[in-house]
This record gives structure tokens, sequence and C-alpha cells, in this order.
């Protein structure tokens, strides 16, 4: 049999052998028991810990990963990564002692889904839960120890009645910029209706309409509707965040052209927490990269806000640098600036520029055509730094308040509406942009600040703009303010004194960060819990009337256009279900039942993620969003956690200003009207890199199936063709895609989990390699042989007590190990025990129980079904799970000796082996009287003896 067959051969030789079938086996039973037992059940204060003293006395551990979405694709294997390694340090945790509360829902809303239906006529629902149950099979045979009576889906109403819930909080509070706090809506109401709180226009609560009404507390909701310009997709048939749209002006999702429109749609008023977001970053636990990316997208700047007269009335900009206000020659206008209209005059004024008129025959023409050029770009086109600058005159001047110029009024795509006020004094000497559009357009460039780089004042030589915060003011006196002679610092200060002084402007902070779009044309979303009177005015659903679940549909799809018409407007699939839309309803308001009309855009698939690890907390409460008590117990502050928060939270880096930053200002507003003691939802947060894989394109840059490429001499070639090869992405589009059911059917979970953990440092990429796979399955086969007997299936180890070296690579590993769990560092720790594992095979003899044991439980974290079947075999009833984790012993960590280079002229001349504990003195005495060191100082002189104890020597000769 061995000659025709040596693997059945040496299966029937050993029969125990730790193989596939055997690892399959293993992982199935302990995953039921795991199952069965409710090994990972998280106990809650309330209830469970009352009762257990000893339960209650131990520390809490809120572990997370964020949020999945189901895909029709499934898991690839480097979908695990991070669910592998919250797992691998719950676990520890769990064995050090800790209350882990660690499990996974899914982020069910979405487009995939609907995009699904749309082509298929499949309800979301149906695919996504589909979706869901295979994902869940997947997960469950990595072993990720899960507490599953904790999981569920954005798209369960129990789940999104509490997301509703949360928007009315919001809808229904204001900001109080004095004491910096949300506030409910009703608190405004009192100010205003005692006269507290001033009316714009001086008039009085009780004079004005509902409408009105409506109106002014819609100016202070931190959820309100407005007409703003948005980004309209028409491919998708739907608005898009500022962040889902890519830097060349396109869908993240389709690639279609995104314009920009006016549109009623529903915002968050984030810019009013803008100060706090900014502020409690210091205390968060955070990669400084992340941290980086919020404060750069909140953009706090620090300057003044300056009228500039026309017409009688009032152009306002915001200015960093209010010291070179007599440098600015002309405005700029967002195209988009209400204004604009306002001061467009029928007529060119006489003595204008052919240059700024743009070939129109009056301003309005050239203003209509300049709007429809700008909204075909996005923002960050329009920012972009085009060598070409675009522009147009709207035929109007204003005034600079401070010399009384005459200057010219543009309008110009690469000033924003949403930055600033939407206009901008232009300073050409100072500002690159404004330079290349002063010299395109002819435009006068004033030197208000000395150049420090010998360019003299004289602009005409000019080839760039000079911006200095170190040089000196010039050029810059009027009748009522001088700065001349003074530095950029002190010339802000007495300029913004003046324009405080006469009334012309004032000191002012403002922000990048604009008030987060709310709104999508999507069917598959959460519903807004708002209906519409016949005035047109909003009024929120009694919490009795929660959920308010999706109505059936004909058609899943937004009304699709021309990718390219931005002349539409969208029309939602809820819009086309009259009989949800139009109800008559109590709304408990004292006024009877009402004809309604429903909001028919949906909640944007960022809403269910922005507050999801509360209901992981109380996942069945009905009553509550979440119980404060043990709501307390799992996020509240405590020592080292300021603003309390998840203990550890894990996730792509590519959420910084998405996800993360909305999470951060709805746990604010829940945190200020009182719903939880938590300030912030993420106290420490991990982002774990990415698997890679090689990426093979034929000569027409098609990706082709990874699998079927062949080596030859250092060539790729798929079907006999050469292809190219690039490391990247992994996934089914790329065809690279390694699925984990592949993996651990081939070689079982325990494998899969220890080749990821032992691919690198978690938080850097690194690319897979199906190969070496099996390097991880040799260790899992040795650790068995090491306690098993592959012939019998029997125990072989002894209670013989093991030799001091074995003793010292024990302790030594566990004291690695620990440190290594508890600092993410699972590659390390890997190797530290498969340094162990081959000290034991090498050894003679048996292994000893007392080191089998500890061995086991080192491995348990990270190889878990292994680590229960040998823990059983071993005689211990118990799961592993809760084990404690064992703990060095100093005396054997620290070695006898270790060994000491000696360097002569920077070559190593002799290795000592001296005690670790050796003084400098006493080492350099030794290294100075070594044969070899003297044999090659060969008598000479010594002019430097550097010493690090106890590893290094290094003499200098003279």
């Amino acid at each position: 049999m061995s000659e025709t067959n040596p693997a059945a051969a040496a299966e029937v030789a050993a029969p125990h052998r730790y193989t596939a079938a055997l690892a399959a086996d293993i992982e199935a039973r302990w995953q039921d028991f795991w199952d069965a037992d409710g090994t990972y059940a998280a106990p809650n204060p309330k209830g469970d810990l009352a009762g257990d003293p000893e339960l209650a006395a131990k520390p809490k551990k809120f572990i997370m990963d964020m949020f999945p979405y189901p895909s029709g694709a499934g898991l690839h294997v480097g979908h695990p990564l991070g669910y592998i390694a919250t797992d691998v340090f719950a676990r520890f945790q769990r064995m050090t002692g800790h209350n882990v509360l660690h499990t996974l829902g899914f982020d069910a809303f979405g487009l995939p889904a609907e995009q699904y239906a749309v082509q298929t006529g499949t309800h979301p629902r149906v695919s996504t839960e589909a979706n869901i149950e295979n994902m869940k099979i997947q997960l469950r045979r990595l072993g990720l120890g899960h507490d599953k009576r904790r999981s569920f889906a954005t798209i369960d109403p129990d789940y999104y009645k509490w997301t509703q819930w949360i928007f009315l909080q919001i809808f229904n509070s204001w900001y109080d910029d004095e004491a910096r706090t949300a506030r409910p809506v009703s608190e405004l109401v009192a100010q205003f209706e005692s006269g507290e709180r001033a009316l714009p226009g001086g008039r009085s609560w009780n004079e004005l309409s509902a409408a009105e009404r409506a109106d002014v507390l819609g100016e202070y909701r931190l959820a309100y509707a407005s007409d703003a310009p948005v980004n309209w997709c028409p491919g998708l048939g739907t608005v898009l965040a500022n962040e889902e749209v890519t830097a060349d002006g396109r869908s993240e999702r389709g690639n279609f052209p995104v314009f920009k429109a006016k549109l009623r749609q529903w915002n968050m008023r984030i810019t009013a927490y803008a100060d706090r977001l900014l502020d409690d970053l210091d205390a968060l636990d955070w990669p400084e990269a992340i941290k980086l990316q919020q404060r750069n997208w909140i953009g706090r700047s620090e300057g003044a806000r300056v009228d500039f007269p026309i017409d009688g009335e009032r152009i306002t900009v915001f200015t960093t640098r209010p010291d070179t206000l007599f440098g600015a020659t002309y405005m700029v206008l967002a195209p988009e600036h209400p204004l604009v209209e306002k001061f467009t005059p029928a007529a060119w004024p006489e003595g204008t520029h052919d240059v700024w008129t743009g070939g129109h025959a009056t301003p309005a023409q050239a203003v209509t055509a300049y709007r429809a050029q700008a909204a075909s770009k996005s923002d960050v086109e329009r920012q972009a730094e085009a060598k070409d600058k675009t522009g147009v005159f709207i035929g109007a001047y204003a005034t600079n308040p401070v010399n009384g110029e005459r200057i010219p009024v543009f309008i110009a795509d690469y000033v924003l509406m949403g930055y600033g006020t939407g206009a901008i004094m232009a300073v050409p000497a100072g500002d690159q942009r404004d330079f290349e559009f002063a010299r395109a357009f002819e435009l006068p460039i004033h030197c208000i600040v000395e150049p420090t780089d010998g360019r003299g004042t004289d602009t005409s030589t000019w080839e760039d703009a000079f911006s200095s915060y170190d040089a000196k003011i010039i050029n810059s006196s009027g009748e009522s303010v001088s700065l001349d002679g003074l530095g950029v610092a002190e010339a802000k200060t007495r300029i913004t004194e003046w324009l405080e002084r006469t009334g012309i402007g004032e000191g002012t902070v403002n922000f990048r960060l604009r008030d987060w779009l709310f709104s999508r044309q999507r069917y598959w979303g959460e519903p807004f819990p708002i209906v519409y009177d016949e005035e047109g005015i909003a009024h929120a659903l009694p919490e009795s009337m929660l959920p308010l679940e999706l109505p059936e549909v004909e058609d899943y799809s937004p009304r699709t256009f021309d990718p390219d018409d931005a002349d539409t407007q969208p029309e939602t699939p809820l819009s086309r279900n009259e009989e949800w839309v139009d109800v008559t309803l109590d709304l408990g308001d004292g006024r009877g039942p009402r004809r309604y009309r429903r909001e028919t855009n949906t909640m944007p698939n960022w809403a269910g993620s922005c507050w999801y690890e509360l209901r992981y907390l109380d996942p069945h409460n009905g009553r509550q969003l979440v119980d404060p008590e043990i709501e307390r117990y799992w996020m509240g502050p405590r020592e080292g956690q300021p603003h309390g928060g998840v203990d550890l939270y894990v996730g792509g880096a590519e959420h910084a200003v998405l996800h993360l930053l909305y999470a951060r200002f709805w746990s604010k507003v829940l945190y200020d009207l009182g719903h939880v003691s938590s300030v912030e939802p993420f106290h420490k947060l991990f982002n774990q890199g990415m698997i890679q894989a090689y990426v093979y394109r034929d000569s027409r840059g098609i990706a082709v199936a990874a699998a079927e490429v062949e080596e030859r001499d250092g060539a790729y070639y798929y079907q006999g063709e050469k292809v190219s090869r690039l490391l990247g992405k992994m996934g089914k589009s790329l065809k690279n895609a390694v699925t984990p059911d592949e993996i651990c059917a081939e070689y079982g979970a325990d494998t899969l989990r220890l080749y990821e953990m032992a691919m690198g440092p978690l938080d850097v990429s690194r690319p897979w390699d199906t190969r070496a796979v099996v390097g991880q399955f040799r260790l899992l086969q040795r650790l068995w042989r090491n306690v098993v007997d592959e012939a019998t299936g029997d125990v072989t180890v002894v209670d013989a007590e093991p030799d001091e070296d074995t003793l010292r690579a024990l302790h030594k590993a566990i004291d690695g190990v620990r440190g290594d769990l508890e600092g993410m560092r699972f590659n390390t720790a890997i190797a530290k025990v498969t340094e162990l594992n081959n000290h034991l095979t090498k050894a003679s003899g048996a292994v000893p129980r007392s080191i089998a044991e500890p061995l086991v439980l080192l491995v348990a974290p990270l190889a878990p079904h292994i680590a229960e079947e040998l823990w059983r075999k071993l005689g211990h009833e118990g799961s592993v799970v809760h084990q404690d984790f064992p703990v060095a012993d100093p005396a054997y960590v620290v070695d006898e000796t270790v060994t000491c280079v000696v360097q002569v002229k920077g070559k190593v001349k002799a290795r000592l082996e001296v005690s670790p504990a050796i003084s400098g003195e006493e080492l350099e005495k030794v290294a100075l009287t070594d044969e070899k060191v003297v044999a090659a100082l060969d008598g000479a002189g010594i002019r430097k003896v550097i010493v690090r104890a106890p590893k290094l020597v290094n003499i200098v000769p003279v």
C-alpha cells in the first residue's frame, strides 16, 4: 500500500494524526458546544451580576468590530482579519479575569441590496437576510466567540425603531452655544414666548403663524430641512454626501457624474459640535493619523468676518488674514451664492473689460452660463490647483471698507458655498489662486507684505504670490487705521479691533466642516418618522407610532435619469405608494385626526451605525434605548477613559471622517440630553491592515483567474498567454479572492486563524500566500503530537518534573505571549508559542503535564478548537475559554547569562557569557582582559570604551 499511496499508508499508521478531517470534526463539535453552553454570553450588571459577587468583581471589557455589510459575494480571507484579531484579544481578556462583551451585528441597509432588487425584483430584505445567514455560517466556522444573544441587523424593525427615535431626539433639540450643550426645543420655545430670547424683526412669538414659528425653530433644530446646494447624481437618482463623491467628481458607487443642485433635504447640524468634536479627540486612544484626518476635516480656523458694502447692502466674507485687507482688489462669490442674482445688473457697467464678460452680451447671460459650467464639477474638482482659472464678472462693484476702493465682484468655481460665507476678498499678492485669477483677468495686485525673498515690491515682475507670517506689513494705511511696519500677528489684532470698533466686522472662528446631508432618495433605508401637514410644516411622529416600517412598493429604484442631465429632480420609490404617503393620523397633540403627507426620502446607511454599540449592551429592551445602569457599566467614564466609550474598536481607516465622525456627533447629542453617560462612543481605536493578493491581467488589462496562473522562469502565464502581476486588493471582480471556506476545508479554521495572525503586525497590510498556510498547519500537528499519540489517540504527557531549560523556555514564552496578546502583537505571540513547541518537539521523552497544560492555555486564544480538545484530553471537564491565563515565574524569565558582543574598531572580536545584572564598570574589565580582545588590540592604547551593559562593549584604540 505504501508504494502506491504513501498518504493512505501514513493515515493507517497514524489514524489519530491531526489532519484537515480531524480538525473539521473537532471544530464542529466545539462550535456546537459553545452555542449550547452559552460559553460567550456576557452577563449584564442588572440581574446577571447581582447574584454573583465573584463575577461582579471582574473588570469589564467591551470589544467591538466595525459593522460588516452582508454582501452577496460572501467573505474572502481578507474580511475576517479584524474579526479574528478581536476574537483572540477577547479570549485573552476572558482568561485574564475580565467580563468580556464581544458580539457582531450587520449593517444591512444600503445601496447594493437595492440595486440587486432593481435588477431582479427580489425584495431587498429577502436577499439581505439570505446574505446575513450565509455570512453567519462562514463566521461561525472561524470559531469566533461572539455573544449571539446580542446580535441584530439594522434592518430589524425593533432596531430601527430606536434609530428613528434618536432622529426625533435630535429633531426636537437645539444647541445652546452659551451652555455648550443640546437642549429640548421646548425650552427654546419657552424663551421665545417669555421674551427672554428675541425674535428676528422684533415680533412676539404670539404674533407668528404656525408656519413662521416652524421656520424660526428650523434655524435652531439639530435636525432640519432646508433648500441647499447638494451633490445630485442623476445616474443613481439620489443625492450624495460630500464624502461619497470621488476626487474627480463622480459617485463613489457606480462612477456616475455628480452635479451641484438645490434641493430640499434633511440635514444634521453637526457643525454646532465642531469645537467639542475637536477638543475631545485629545482624550481618545486613537491613531494619530485618524485624529489628524478628523481635525483637518473639521478644519478650525481663526480670523475675522468683514462686511463689504455694495449697493446699500453688504457682502460678508470670512478671512484668516484680516491684516491683508488693504491688498483686496476684487471679490469672488461662489456661483451658487444667493446674492448673485440680487447684485447682477441688466447691462454691463461702462468700462467693463472684455476679458471679464466671458463673451456674453449681458451679466445675466454670463452668470447663467458660468453656473451651468460650475454645476458639472465636484467640490474637489473646483478646489483643485487647475492651471487655468475661470470666472465671470457679475457686473457689480463692492467697496473695500479699509480704503474705500471700488472693487469688482466675480463668481468663480474655486469658491465654495459650503465653506465660510461662500464669498472671499481676493488678495492676489498673498494667495496663489487669487494671483493666477488676477493675472488671467487683468486685475490689480497690491503688495501689502514686505517680501523677504528678494523679489521686491513691484508685483508686475512677480511670477507667483508671496505669503508669510514673519514679514512686515506695508502699503496698508488708511484714514482711520494703519498697519504699516507691524508684524502679522500684531496687525491681525489691530485690524480686528478696528473692525469691531467700527461695526464693519468682528473676530470669529470658522470651520471647514459642513452640516451632514441626511436625506437619500432611496427605498432601502430607514423611513423618516416625520409627516407634513397641509401648510408643509414638519411634525414628529409620537413614539407610540414607531417603528415606522417601509411599505411594499412595485418598483424599488428611484427614477434615474440621463447621467449627464443636471437639470432633473429626484423621484423616490416611496413617493409612488400614495396609500402610505397620504395618511390621516392623530398625533396626540390635541388637534385630533388630520391629513398628513409622509416624508418620502429615507435615512442614509450611516444612520444605523451611529449608535449600534448601545444596542449591543441591551439588545432586547423594547421600553428604552438602553438601560442607564447597563450603559454606565459597559461604557461609562472611568480612570483613563474620561469620556467613556467602547474599550477597543477595530476597523478600517477608511471610515475616519464618515462613520467615526457621525457616531461621535450622535453620542454627544445623546449625552447632552441625558440618555447616556458616555460622551464618546469609542475610547480606543485600532485600524487593521489589509490582506492583499496578486492581481493578474492579460494584454487587454482584464483580470484573469489567479488560481489558474502558472509561474515559469519568473514570468506568469494564463492559458498560455503571458500576463502581468501586481499586488492589490482581494475581491471577486479581480478574480483573486480566496474564501475562508476553502482554507478551512483544506487545513481547518485554527490554521486559518493562526496564519492570518502570523502574517505580520496587525496594522500593516500583507500579501496572501496560500502556499504558506501549511506552515501553521504543521505547528498545530506538532502541538498535537506533543500531547497525543497519533497511533492510539492516547494522551502521552507524564507527571515527571521538567528540566530547567524547559522551565525557562515555558516561562519566557508565558511572559512574552502575555505581553504580546495584551499589545495585540499576535504575530510575535505565535512566534513565541512556536519556539516553545519546537523546544518540546526536540526534547527527548514525553512532555511533562506541567508544561503541556500551560502550553495549551497559551494557544487557546489563538487556536481555540484544538485547545479545547487538548484541554479535555488532558482530563479537564470545563471549557478552556474561562481558564486562567498562565503567569510567568520571574525567576525563570531572566536568563542566567546573556551574550555580550565585544567590538574593536567596529569589528566583533569576542563574545562573552555574562550575568544580565553585570555593571558597566565590571563588564569593561572583563572585556579588556579577554584573550581575544587583548590579541586584537596588540598593545595599542585605548582612546575610548563604550559600554552598553550587558550586551555590548565597543573599544576604540588610539
